[in-house]
């Protein structure tokens, strides 16, 4: 029961609390979308922070979601013993990058004024499970060894078989328990991330590919000897 609680009904909700949230504070409060940057608050320790933090993240999240969505040609790239070490070697290294990016902006919350009385309550929720999450990930990678391959054998038939509405526990459950964890806390983040500010991802502006040049006409007047623009 367990299992079905964590592996099965968990993911639903989470899945489906992300959407509903998301389309009503969409539709009800669209400032809120938006990043609230703090970089004109500071911006050196931003720099060093978030550069090392979303290269690592964003290149292993691709990793994850090139091998489910193709799971054949994933387990070719990894049928050589040299290019899965590579892999594993090259995982290892992003994921310390993101700790240390991830590190180095939690110092700038801390240590800013500023930064941090614009910190509400949900992004320090968040922040603290991201760095869990990350390490958990850097744990698992370190100490169950060839996570690229074991990866597809069952994260990947469970997430499909979730996508599939078949869900299939089995698949997760006879994992170690900090390898089980790393699988909720990405559900957990999805759980969350219609609360916090990084629901500007999903709107992305993508009109602006196909939208007409913005036309700038410069109207000038001379009088009394002064060049007026309006």
């Amino acid at each position: 029961m367990i299992d079905l609680a964590l592996f099965v009904a968990f993911p639903y909700v989470a899945v489906i609390l992300a959407i509903v949230v998301g389309l009503y504070r969409y539709y009800t409060d669209r400032f809120s979308y938006s990043s609230l940057s703090s970089q004109f608050l500071e911006n050196r320790t931003l720099f060093w922070g978030s550069v090392p933090f979303h290269y690592g993240i964003l290149v292993i999240l691709l990793a994850h979601l090139l091998a489910l969505l193709f799971p054949g040609l994933w387990s070719s790239l990894i049928g050589a013993q040299a290019r899965l070490y590579v892999l594993e070697v090259t995982g290892l290294a992003l994921a310390l990058m993101a700790i240390v990016g991830m590190a180095l902006l939690f110092i700038r919350r801390l240590n800013n004024q500023r930064v941090l009385m614009v910190t509400s309550t949900i992004d320090w929720i968040f922040l603290v499970v991201l760095l869990a999450q990350i390490l958990l990930g850097f744990w698992v990678a370190l100490f169950f060894r060839w996570g690229s391959d074991w990866y597809l054998h069952t994260a990947v038939p469970w997430l499909i078989s979730l996508a599939t509405l078949s869900p299939q526990a089995q698949y997760v459950s006879v994992l170690p328990f900090i390898v089980k964890l790393h699988m909720l806390g990405g559900f957990l983040i999805i759980a969350l991330f219609p609360f916090t500010r990084l629901v500007h991802f999903v709107t992305f502006p993508i009109t602006y590919f196909w939208r007409p040049y913005q036309v700038v006409i410069w109207n000038r007047r001379v009088r009394a000897g002064v060049e007026v623009k309006k």
